[in-house]
């Protein structure tokens, strides 16, 4: 039997610690702050940075939002930065990507106070992240981490490939899944666009970990019985549907479940992981600039 991966009911036990944590900040005098900046009118953008300020609002963080019209100079987005920096009720910044093409990525996550980054992407937090001693493990893959975890998914010894290397997911992934100690001291092969014969890779995987991006690139002739899934991928195709689209992964679940021991869905499996630690990353931040305790899983 093939289980298929509740990353809802994974995403909720870790919303209630946060919630827990936030509340005994708040009781300290403390009320974690994210602010989320937006300078797009790109829909799946906007829905995502809604996603954030509900959670938010949910389990008792306290949200600030802020738009920036994509046709602005960068000077614009920078400036709202500069102020988020010194904004003591701000412990976490998020700036929604992808950004208009006149504005550098580089120079948007640099500007972001690395004690504020809850995104983990400031050069300074990937360092340390690299170097074993992360501040904020990136939500996507710290999630990740969790729904193996969570489901008893061993990584120590295993082979574990994964499918895509942007700086928001292949790379960290990678890297943590590598690292001594819990959740890492797994073999672990990055594959891309350039990869030689993916098939051959992706079958010898005991985990397989897409992230690249492209709807249903992985069917279930690339797979080996019994490998875990976790597909990351959230892409809009065509439908016949009332939106006139769906979402599918970047793996084919379908074909894929008759191979799989486990597997998550898309929607449901990965993403609302994605924001359950983001508000983690965001309590730790208000823990670690304000020197009160919490006990964060």
């Amino acid at each position: 039997m093939t289980t298929i991966i509740d990353g809802n009911a994974i995403a909720d036990r870790i919303t209630a610690d946060v919630e827990s944590c936030a509340t005994t900040l708040s009781e300290a005098g403390v009320k974690p702050g994210l602010a989320t900046v937006l300078m797009s009118d790109d829909g799946a953008s906007e829905t995502y940075v809604s996603m954030k300020q509900e959670a938010c609002e949910e389990i008792g963080i306290e949200g600030f939002h802020y738009e920036i019209d994509p046709d602005a100079p960068a000077t614009a987005l920078f400036e709202r930065i500069d102020d988020l920096n010194t904004d003591p009720s701000v412990h976490g910044i998020l700036v929604q990507l992808p950004l208009p093409d006149h504005v550098s990525k580089e120079a948007v996550l640099s500007r972001i106070d690395p004690m504020k980054d809850v995104d983990g992407f400031h050069p300074e937090n990937v360092g340390r992240l690299v170097a074993g001693n992360a501040r904020y493990k990136p939500c996507t893959p710290h999630g990740v981490q969790k729904i193996l975890a969570a489901e008893g998914i061993a990584t120590e010894g295993a082979d574990v490939v994964v499918v895509g290397r942007s700086d928001i997911v292949g790379k960290p992934m990678a890297n943590l899944l590598l690292q001594y100690g819990e959740g890492g001291n797994a073999t672990v092969t990055v594959c891309h666009s350039r990869t030689a014969d993916l098939a051959a890779k992706t079958r010898a995987a005991d985990i397989l970990i897409a992230a690249a991006g492209v709807p249903e690139m992985i069917d279930g002739s690339m797979l080996s019985e019994g490998v875990a899934v976790i597909d990351v991928g959230i892409n809009r195709v065509e439908a016949d549907a009332e939106k006139g689209y769906e979402l599918v992964g970047d793996v084919d679940f379908e074909s894929a479940k008759g191979k799989a021991s486990a597997i998550t869905p898309v929607p449901g499996g990965v993403g609302p992981l994605t924001i359950a630690m983001l508000m983690y990353n965001t309590a730790k931040a208000a823990s670690l600039q304000s020197g009160v305790d919490v006990d964060l899983p």
